[in-house]
């Protein structure tokens, strides 16, 4: 683990792996005067509590992610994604396995970033793991669910993107007249259903 200060009052908390990431962002979780934790792929951003961060990460164990969630969410999908018989065929699977598998699955908001709202979700089954496409779209739609290497989301609004997508869902992921904009957050469990 490598800590970096950033300005007077955060620190980038570097680390190897996303069960690392998961790992110091449970220990962090809850410390008293931490103004703002952001998990990514190999960091933790955090702002504020310095002196209690530092203590925390002290004895923090990389090895073990947090086993407890904060919530769970279902998000229905309609499994008629334009890629969905690409990733069958990438998988030697049926399109009917695919969605089994996809839905099968108990998956983590690992981090969110991309766009507000965007979950990256690990725990996809390693036959579904596959590249993003050789050549994005320049607009993916709003709701539309995909998988791209270890992850699987849902996107929050329309964006360019090069995801495989297998479906979408119509459940709002975000809304900035919220109290909480994003439906997700990191740690928490997200499980896909059959719409």
């Amino acid at each position: 683990m490598l800590l970096r200060r950033c300005g007077t009052d955060a620190l980038l908390v570097e680390v190897d792996s996303l069960t690392e990431v998961a790992a110091v962002r449970a220990a962090l979780e809850g410390l008293d005067g931490i103004e703002e934790l952001v998990p990514a792929a190999r960091t933790v951003l955090v702002k504020g509590a310095l002196p209690q961060v530092r203590e925390a990460l002290a004895t923090v164990d990389l090895t073990k992610a947090p086993e407890n969630h904060p919530r769970e969410v279902t998000i229905p999908v309609i499994y008629d994604g334009p890629d969905l018989d690409l990733v069958a065929d990438t998988a030697g699977i049926s399109p009917e396995e695919v969605v089994k598998l996809h839905t099968g699955a108990t998956y983590e908001v690992a981090f969110c970033g991309f766009a507000p709202g965007f979950g990256y979700l690990t725990g996809l089954p390693a036959s579904l793991q596959q590249p993003r496409l050789d050549s994005p779209r320049t607009k993916v739609p709003a709701g539309s669910v995909g998988i791209a290497g270890e992850f699987t989301a849902a996107y929050p609004r329309a964006t360019p993107g090069g995801w495989r997508l297998i479906g979408r869902t119509e459940i709002v992921l975000f809304d900035q007249k919220a109290e909480t904009p994003a439906l997700l957050q990191p740690g928490d469990q997200v499980r896909f259903v059959v719409a």
